[in-house]
């Protein structure tokens, strides 16, 4: 028995709000029930000792079922509706969004090989590169995020990879993914992106030429800050060497988690939407505060990156940051510790609004961060903005005290 895609997947000639509600579910083969059923699997029986040897043989192949840990119709579920958003040819539910970026780097790699990553990259893929990878003896060179098809300079004759990540974590830097892919291709390399700020609903990243996409399901496509959960959607060409992976590294998700993706999942275009609203209000009422240098978002017209996402990306979601004029570090936690609406804390995607005093200059190695003054990533959620805005004049005038 094997997972395949329903036989009544939406077509894409539907929107993507219509098939973002639609994919991976199919109530006829599962007696009229809306939902994908939630199965709690580890051993799965054969009829026959020749039937297991059967599956084993091809345990490797899309939609295999032989172990709980290898899959089960609610992971195809929810992998083949990510896979189909996307534009990808198959995904992988892994434990989380930093074992999404980890197992699929594995899956290209060797000792001896050489990779080029984004300076701009989320700090966790950074660490598992300067100690995992280099253990193994996989170099890395990290280049400055703006670099595009001069990128080729970079390329040694033993670098297997380009990490691309759009926009960049913190700094939001949007990146010129089909000149990097472009020069990559012309090498036989091949490109990875951390997809997880658009999500496979705002960015079809294999239109821009990449193989490989990661993701943090835990964010945008899980959506309420309950679940752990990564994504890994690749090309057909590049599907069999990272089934292979997620099965020697034990990678696999939890079907709890995999039910709250998939629930997530039927929202997630009416919760963009409003991400997107809200964080563009808030984003133009900072622009004018007399306290903020720069407003970090590439969806606004005077972002530096602005003709990148307009071209590349169908919107934007609730991650931002603000740079602030210079202030002290005490002044800075005067105004973020007592926040009513935003909560001090790691990751981002829920329908909660959050506020992270970051500095990108500490793990910076390619490029210079030289910013005036400290720096505020900001995940707009769901509430309310003319209260999301007070909360926030009320902190400013906390700062200058």
């Amino acid at each position: 028995m094997t997972g395949t895609a329903s036989s009544k997947d939406p077509s894409k000639k539907f929107s993507q709000t219509t098939r973002v509600t639609q994919l991976g579910r199919d109530p006829q083969q599962n007696y009229g029930v809306v939902n994908p059923p939630v199965y709690h699997a580890s051993t799965i029986l054969f009829d026959t000792v020749e039937e297991m040897e059967t599956r084993a043989a091809i345990k490797f192949e899309k939609g295999t079922l032989n172990y709980g840990r290898q899959g089960t119709p609610t992971i195809f579920s929810l992998e083949n509706a990510i896979a189909e958003l996307e534009g990808g040819y198959g995904a992988f539910a892994v434990s989380s969004g930093l074992g999404a970026i980890t197992t699929a780097i594995l899956s290209v790699v060797q000792s001896g090989d050489h990779i080029l990553v984004t300076d701009s990259v989320y700090a966790p893929t950074r660490f598992f590169c300067n100690d995992v990878l280099k253990r193994m003896g996989v170099e890395t060179t990290y280049y400055d995020p703006l670099i595009g098809g001069n990128i080729s300079s970079l390329i040694k004759e033993n670098t297997r990879l380009i990490f691309t990540e759009a926009p960049g974590s913190h700094s939001f830097e949007m990146q010129d993914i089909p000149a990097i892919s472009q020069a990559a291709h012309n090498k036989g390399i091949l490109v990875m992106m951390d997809n997880t700020w658009a999500t496979p609903l705002f960015c079809k990243s294999f239109d821009l030429g990449v193989d490989i996409s990661v993701h943090a399901g835990t964010k945008y496509i899980v959506g309420h800050s309950d679940a752990m959960l990564g994504l890994i959607v690749t090309t057909e060409s590049c599907y069999q060497k990272i089934k292979e992976t997620t099965f020697h590294l034990g990678q696999c998700s939890g079907p709890d988690d995999v039910y709250l993706a998939q629930r997530g999942l039927r929202t997630m275009a009416v919760r963009l939407r409003q991400h997107q609203e809200s964080a563009l209000e808030i984003a133009r009422w900072l622009q004018q505060r007399p306290e903020v240098s720069r407003v970090l978002h590439p969806a606004l017209p005077e972002d530096p990156g602005y003709a990148l996402w307009s071209r590349d990306m169908t919107g934007a979601s609730g991650l931002f940051s603000i740079i602030l004029n210079p202030v002290d570090k005490a002044a800075v936690n005067a105004m973020v510790n007592d926040l009513d609406l935003y909560g001090i804390g790691y990751s981002w995607g829920g329908y909660e609004s959050l506020i992270l005093p970051s500095n990108p200059s500490s793990i910076r190695t390619a490029t210079k961060w030289s910013a005036e003054g400290p720096l505020l990533r900001l995940h707009i959620g769901l509430e309310d903005t003319d209260d999301l805005i007070r909360d926030l004049e009320a902190g400013f005038k906390r700062m200058v005290r």
